[in-house]
């Protein structure tokens, strides 16, 4: 199975939404997995997708969602490029809200062990307000504007639980569904304590710690599933989050340091420089003006 993954930048994309018109780009697209959620939704044409062995027609206003780590494909149903809408996004980037609920990638992976429907058809696509929230989500990040991961998460938070609520009405009973105590920690889902702690001076050997696993084996599986060192993640994500201070407040360099778990100010302004190519006050200054 390994041969087929997809691996996918979640650092620099948490959240992909994009339109795949098949004629301009490379396709069939050839049974592979990923971690990440991956929801399509048909424009026009028609499509045959693949999902773990069974095979699905989707057509214009349908929908089809595939789980973390299922094995999927698509190809052209009657010989014609289609055009449809896509949505990837990492569920354990989408934080439980309440007490009473398994997390949403808990309940999308008892769902498939359950063999619950994963193709939806044009009404119920239209009940869930599909294109709209596709569309809403492709133009906020064309737009990339002040709050942007909020209005994000808002949106695949609205259609992912009328998912879930199409399947609690087909069947599936959500007191069954297994689910982790929050405070568990794996490869899996250990990017959920760096990032909520990434202002303090976390280690490595910490962190390691957290999953049970020594330091060795820790830092061998956490670059096998990400790409990268531990340590190259966590000052990765200090410069993704100093971005989003330069872009929308006024704070001073040595405030988004301290903030953002950066020993200083001067660790700061090197770190960005060697990750954008330029310095945090650059980087500000281009994007008020509008340049690139």
């Amino acid at each position: 199975m390994h041969y087929l993954f997809e691996r996918h930048d979640s650092l620099d994309d948490p959240i992909e939404c994009f339109i795949f018109d098949a004629s301009a780009e490379v396709f069939p697209v050839k049974p592979h997995w990923h971690y990440f959620a991956e929801f399509i939704f048909m424009l026009r044409g028609s499509a045959e997708m693949t999902c773990d062995g069974t095979s699905y027609i989707v057509r214009e206003g349908e929908l089809i969602v595939f789980s973390p780590s299922a094995v999927h494909s698509v190809f052209s149903a009657d010989g014609m490029p289609p055009l449809y809408a896509v949505m990837k996004f990492d569920m354990l980037g989408l934080p439980r809200h309440s007490s009473y609920a398994p997390s949403l990638r808990d309940i999308f992976m008892y769902a498939r062990s359950e063999g619950m429907k994963i193709h939806f058809d044009a009404g119920t696509a239209e009940a869930m307000k599909c294109r709209e929230t596709f569309s809403e989500c492709i133009n906020e990040i064309k737009e990339y504007r002040y709050g942007v991961d909020v209005m994000l998460r808002s949106r695949i938070y609205m259609l992912t639980y009328g998912i879930v609520r199409q399947w609690i009405d087909d069947g599936l009973n959500i007191d069954n569904c297994p689910s982790a105590p929050e405070d568990t920690y794996g490869i899996e889902n250990i990017t959920e304590y760096i990032d909520s702690h990434l202002d303090e001076n976390i280690k490595v050997s910490d962190i390691a710690s957290k999953c049970h696993m020594s330091y060795s084996g820790f830092a061998a599986k956490f670059s096998e599933r990400y790409g990268m060192s531990c340590k190259e993640y966590m000052e990765k994500m200090r410069i993704f989050k100093a971005e989003e201070y330069l872009l929308f407040t006024d704070h001073d360099l040595n405030f988004i340091s301290q903030q953002t778990g950066f020993s200083d100010c001067s660790h700061f302004i090197h770190s960005f420089k060697k990750f954008r190519g330029i310095t945090p006050k650059q980087f500000r200054m281009r994007k008020k003006q509008g340049t690139k």
